[in-house]
């Protein structure tokens, strides 16, 4: 009994055999519970990349620039070095920094990937102490030769741990996400990564390289306005910028479309969000596949949930037939029909009716017992496409007449 707004269920109606068939309904609630655990896994691992890719602080236009008041910016430790008496000259362009960047001055590089290729071999020739603040690779191999950057570290804070007194005098620095690097022989490292298993990963490199020192440094999060008052990040600032009597600060405009800007991979131009993204859609499908997988077991035979009648599979095919004008493949598989039928009525093996040797025997047996000559029987059974849908039809009625003339003689 059904009260109010309630409404009873959708009956199963009773197929051909006798048997329920299941509604409409019914059927899409089977569907729906199959495979509403996919659905679910999918949702929780976008929500699981979405989450992650907010996690991740954004990258900003003004990210490292001397000029900018911003979080990212660092404003503030320049004019720190210029009230302890360092005069900074902050510079947008390669050319002009190099210009600038005298014997007894530090040239720090910010914002690399900026640089153009003949940016970087503008710099190659400067006289300035070098700070590279998270270089890219090309401007690695061109500014610091024999550092190389190792990989990622997500530690947030490090110890020195090494004689450099830049370091040593800052003591525990707040890096955030940085890039690591390995040294070359004679080189001084300092904050290692300790989560790495190899103990030559470091996030601040130096070298010397003639009368010039090197510096290699794999994150500007110390030197932001957001973080400077943080830990000793303030202090290894000033030493590591301050370390001579001037300071030029380059943080280059970007190029112009074209103008041979560095070359980048595929996966280097992605940020590390939407890596994450993909690798839990990966990790999510597996598992997946893993689950669906166990669940497998012996093919089970099912009936269908409505009959088809075998008249309305040949209409249905037949349409797709004259949709695309298919006259040749149609006319293929009434002939081939036709002859699979007529070749145990003529005394001829089954395999005759798809053999092209037998076709003489077929035909000539053929006009033996109908009112058909031989020419009209090998059109009818072997003959051209037909060139039109009336065509069609007359060979169908032909082939019909032939094989009740074979059956009645």
């Amino acid at each position: 009994m059904v009260t109010g707004t309630e409404q009873a269920p959708a009956p199963a109606t009773q197929g051909a055999d006798g048997g329920d068939v299941p509604s409409a309904g019914q059927i899409a609630g089977r569907r729906w519970k199959a495979s509403r655990s996919i659905l679910a896994a999918a949702l929780a691992v976008i929500v699981l990349a979405l989450g992650l890719a907010a996690l991740r602080p954004s990258g900003s236009a003004q990210a490292g620039d001397p000029e900018s008041p911003t979080r990212r910016g660092t404003r503030a430790l320049a004019e720190i070095l210029r009230g302890h008496g360092t005069p900074v000259r902050v510079s947008r362009d390669a050319g002009d920094a190099a210009a600038s960047a005298t014997a007894g001055t530090v040239l720090i590089i910010t914002r690399s990937e900026r640089l153009t290729r003949s940016d970087i071999a503008r710099l190659q020739g400067v006289q300035a102490d070098l700070l590279l603040v998270k270089p890219t690779r090309d401007v690695l191999e061109g500014l610091a030769p024999g550092v190389e950057k190792a990989g990622d570290t997500y530690e947030e804070t490090a110890e020195p741990g090494c004689p450099l007194e830049a370091a040593t005098l800052a003591g525990r620095v707040h890096f955030g996400d940085s890039d690591t690097y390995t040294a070359p022989a004679g080189g001084t490292a300092c904050y290692r990564d300790r989560a790495e298993t190899d103990s030559r990963v470091y996030r601040l490199v130096q070298v010397r390289a003639g009368d010039r020192t090197i510096t290699v440094l794999g994150s500007g999060t110390p030197f932001t306005n957001e973080r400077l008052d943080e830990e000793g990040d303030a202090a290894l600032g000033m030493n590591l910028a301050g370390a001579r009597s001037s300071v030029v600060w380059l943080i280059p405009d970007l190029p112009e479309p074209g103008s041979g800007s560095e070359e980048k991979t595929l996966t280097g131009l992605l940020p590390l969000g939407v890596k994450l993204f993909f690798l839990q859609l990966v990790i999510g499908v597996v598992l997946l596949a893993l689950w669906r997988a166990r669940r497998l077991g012996p093919v089970v035979a099912e009936a269908l949930p409505v009959v088809v009648r075998s008249a309305e599979t040949v209409e249905g095919r037949a349409r797709l037939y004259r949709a695309h004008r298919a006259r040749g493949s149609a006319a293929e598989a009434l002939r081939a029909g036709t002859r699979e039928r007529l070749v145990p009525l003529l005394g001829l093996p089954r395999s005759a009716a798809d053999d092209p040797a037998s076709a003489r025997e077929i035909v000539t047996a053929v006009a033996q017992r109908t009112t058909y000559d031989e020419a009209m029987v090998g059109v009818a059974l072997y003959g051209p496409e037909p060139t039109d849908d009336g065509r069609l039809v007359g060979l169908s009625d032909l082939l019909d007449d032939l094989e009740r003339q074979v059956r009645t003689s």
